[in-house]
């Protein structure tokens, strides 16, 4: 087994992240995934939630809303709608997503976009409950 993976996350506006990892932990559309050297080759779209990346020297965790992730033998790429680090959001800006999200879910017509704000609701709210235990950013 390959000891490290190569990982990127993509943002519209950046290249968010580049290097080697021992392991990435994934929000896929169908739940959390964790992502080692020589794993078999996949695509999903992602759900708002975290990408956790375990480096030789810690750990970073980045929140992103959207988007696709795709393995292959090259490492992992994640192309996200928002890709940042939970220091990158102060809590009101959480706070107001928040809010905005539980107003989506109570006026959504259908089940998929009752789904759909009920994902960024619970993102937005797994967000803050991450800053707060990393100690990043105002949201702790």
């Amino acid at each position: 087994m390959a000891e490290s993976i190569k990982i990127d996350i993509v943002s519209p506006e950046s290249l968010v992240l580049s290097e080697e990892a021992r392991s990435v932990s994934v929000p896929g559309q169908e739940g959390y995934f964790t992502v080692m050297g020589e794993h078999a080759p996949l695509m999903t779209t992602l759900k708002p939630g975290f990408v956790t990346v375990e480096r030789s020297s810690g750990t970073a965790t980045f929140y992103v809303q959207g988007g696709f992730a795709d393995i292959s033998p090259e490492g992992v790429t994640i192309l996200a709608e928002q890709a940042r680090t939970g220091a990158d959001f102060d809590r009101s800006e959480i706070e107001a997503a928040m809010r905005a999200a539980q107003s989506d879910l109570e006026n959504a017509d259908s089940m998929a976009d009752k789904d759909t704000a009920q994902n960024m609701l619970d993102g937005w709210k797994n967000l803050l409950m991450e800053a707060a235990t990393l100690g990043e950013g105002t949201a702790n």
